[in-house]
Parts: structure tokens; C-alpha cells; sequence
């Protein structure tokens, strides 16, 4: 019996007879615990893709990035990583928050190599590793039901150009992000942000900052 197919899965098998290899893939890749080669690329990536599900049911993505080890393995079924600052929806955070079941995808875009992983989530604001992440919020835990590698063979071969100057980091200022300078935002940022606008650059309408999004400039 199968812990990862459903029959839906298995008709499409059956369609294009790859039921056997499905199979065989299943016993070969398919795991719950990281080995020594798993815990060396999650901790080299710099970027991941986060999966979760929120409360109308719908799954969504979204893209986390940080410097490289900002995901830290825990241990064999384990890992953890920071949410910092971001556009005050708390989207991802929640829907952990109410719906623990997560998928992450790990990529390596000048090697190509891929890792996909499930698990069961829980963010705190109380986690012990919470301070050691330089400017984090919140620390989120991720205990893996199943994980295995994906064929690279799709995988664009990107150059990595450089960090973002908004990841936080021991000893200098993380900049304020550019559209908490729109001035439809200003009366609603949070006490932390209210005069950074002014100091970092002054407001911006929004066909300022679409300029400037699409310079590749915020």
C-alpha cells in the first residue's frame, strides 16, 4: 500500500504505464528523515518555495529568501527557519498557524538540484532559535512527514548576481522596504516604520514605485 499515491495518481499511472516506476520510486527516494547529503544542500540554499493553505482551502506559494544557512536543520526529521519583516499581511504565518500542513521546495539554480519536502508547521514568536536570527519575527518549525528528490532535468541554469540588501544581518541597518514609502500606505504602517519614509528617501506615488519595480530598483 502506497503512502504517497492516491488512485487518482494511479489512473494517470495506468494511462501511461509508469505504475511500476512509480513504485520503484517510491521505495528508492521517497523518506522521512534527512541524510548527511539532504542536510548540506538545505543548509547551502539561500532561497526556498513555501507552500501552505489558507482558510478559503486554496493552497498558495510563496518565495522566502534569506542568507545562506538562515534554514537550519534541527535534526534528522526537522528544520527551521526565520519570517522577517514583510508586507504586514502575515499570509504564510497564518495559514500555518491554522492549516500545519506545509510542502517546501528546495532548488539549486547553478547545479541544478531539487528537493521537495512535506510536513506538519508551527510558528512561534517564543522559539529558543529566535535569537539568533538577526531581525526575525517569528521562527518557523517543520517536522517532515516525507521528502524526496525531484529530476533536475527542467531546472533553468540561472547565475546567482547577488544577496538582497534587505536580508537582516549583524551590524548594519536592513534599508526600509520601497513601498512603505507609497503615500497611500503611510497612515496605516505599523509604529515601527512611521518617519523611515522620510528619512530613507521620501514618499512615492505609485506610478513612482511601479517605476522603480520595474528598474529592478525596490
Amino acid at each position: 500500500m502506497s503512502n504517497v499515491y492516491s488512485e487518482d495518481h494511479r489512473r494517470l499511472q495506468d494511462r501511461f504505464s509508469t505504475r511500476k516506476l512509480a513504485d520503484r520510486l517510491e521505495e528508492l527516494i521517497v523518506k522521512s528523515t534527512l541524510d548527511d547529503m539532504d542536510k548540506a544542500f538545505i543548509g547551502s540554499r539561500d532561497m526556498f518555495f513555501l507552500a501552505t493553505v489558507g482558510p478559503d482551502g486554496f493552497p498558495t506559494t510563496s518565495y522566502k529568501g534569506g542568507d545562506a544557512g538562515f534554514v537550519r536543520v534541527v535534526d534528522d526529521t526537522t528544520i527551521a527557519f526565520p519570517s522577517y519583516d514583510g508586507n504586514g499581511m502575515f499570509f504564510s504565518m497564518g495559514n500555518i498557524a491554522t492549516n500545519h500542513k506545509v510542502g517546501i521546495l528546495f532548488i539549486d539554480f547553478e547545479n541544478p538540484h531539487r528537493v521537495r519536502l512535506h510536513g506538519e508547521a508551527s510558528v512561534s514568536a517564543d522559539d529558543p532559535l529566535l535569537a539568533s536570527y538577526v531581525g526575525a519575527e517569528l521562527v518557523v518549525r517543520v517536522k517532515i512527514t516525507k521528502m524526496w528528490i525531484n529530476c533536475p532535468r527542467y531546472i533553468h541554469r540561472f547565475q546567482r548576481v547577488d544577496s538582497s540588501r534587505y536580508v537582516p544581518r549583524a551590524g548594519c541597518d536592513t534599508p526600509l522596504a520601497v513601498w512603505k514609502r507609497l503615500d497611500a500606505v503611510q497612515d496605516v504602517l505599523p509604529p515601527k516604520d512611521v518617519g523611515r519614509p522620510e528619512r530613507e528617501g521620501g514618499q512615492l506615488t505609485m506610478e513612482q514605485y511601479m517605476e522603480k519595480l520595474m528598474k529592478g530598483e525596490a
